[in-house]
């Protein structure tokens, strides 16, 4: 681990002999939380083209999307090989036909070495993980599953669509085909109390997971949230708030699991709010200050019992 906690990027230098990126991808999926099977509207603060961008602009196919940040890593930062994060919207909501081809769509670029799927809990049946497993037995594998708090009364609240239960049986299954897990945690949704963001960090603990990513609620353009804040103004965390419930919640994070993201969106055309006026660089630098102020760490209150994160390519 690092000084204060095991960065994505430390993982990744320890997992490949090569310097390793990123490519996210907008394959043309959408979710159940937004056609009808489940709810419409989707999630109160979803806006994909504000995080990912390659939902911007005009739609283009997985092959030039691939070979458009293949270039720029290469030619930006030296990259040699990539995991291609299939993120906007719910990847595995498809036939399994389909998740196949655009999968290995992905995986006909020599240089890529891995996936990353981002999904929904209920979005997991036994054919999709079956399909999953099989990758995994070829490439380096991550299944990214939202699950933003346990608290069912929060997931109502934010339209999220599915329960708490059903987030753990869908880690459960995950994690009996013996797939890496990455979860996503959103801190200072509507209504939450720090005490009740410790307590999803605590029941974390409880399951197998092997990755993590956190961030802070931020309102979006052309979301529900946004309208609801246009109503009235709907709070959103302070910088040094968030800096302080993210030690928190990592403090409690057992020290082998890899945290992917630690801060949210900070500018950009749809970010309505908090406007922090910092970069990204600016918070990670502050919750490492945090940390040293503390004397503390990942995993300094966490169960560290369970097993470490595999690192087999």
């Amino acid at each position: 681990m690092g000084k204060y906690y095991f960065s994505y990027g430390e993982y990744l230098k320890k997992a490949f002999p090569f310097k390793v990126y990123k490519i996210a991808l907008d394959a043309g999926f959408t979710c159940p939380n937004r056609d009808g099977l489940v709810a419409y509207g989707g999630c109160i603060y979803c806006e994909n083209r504000s995080f990912s961008p390659n939902s911007k602009g005009e739609k283009r196919s997985v092959t030039k999307q691939i070979g458009a940040g293949i270039e720029f890593y290469k030619k930006h930062f030296n990259a040699e090989r990539f995991i291609v994060y299939f993120q906007a919207y719910t990847n595995t909501y498809g036939p399994v036909s389909l998740l196949k081809d655009l999968y290995d769509e992905a995986l006909s670029f020599p240089e890529v070495i891995g996936l990353s799927v981002g999904t929904r809990p209920d979005c997991l049946p036994e054919d999709v993980l079956d399909l999953l497993t099989l990758y995994s037995e070829k490439t380096h594998l991550w299944v990214e599953i939202g699950r933003q708090s346990s608290h069912n009364e929060t997931l109502l609240r934010i339209n999220r669509g599915h329960t708490y239960e059903q987030f753990a049986d869908a880690i459960g299954r995950t994690k009996l085909r013996g797939l890496r897990v990455c979860v996503h945690v959103i801190l200072g949704l509507p209504g939450e109390t720090r005490e009740m963001m410790m307590q999803t960090a605590d029941a974390l603990v409880g399951f197998p997971i092997d990755g993590l990513k956190i961030h802070h609620l931020y309102i979006a353009e052309n979301t529900i949230l946004a309208k609801l804040h246009k109503a009235s103004p709907v709070k959103t965390l302070t910088m040094e708030e968030y800096v302080s419930l993210a030690c928190d919640f990592l403090e409690r994070i057992p020290s082998h699991v890899a945290i992917q993201r630690v801060t949210g969106e900070l500018k950009g055309d749809y970010l309505i709010a908090p406007a922090w006026g910092v970069s990204k660089s600016a918070v990670l630098a502050a919750i490492e200050k945090e940390f040293a102020r503390r004397g503390t760490c990942q995993g300094k209150l966490g169960n560290k019992a369970q097993a470490p994160v595999s690192l087999v390519v």
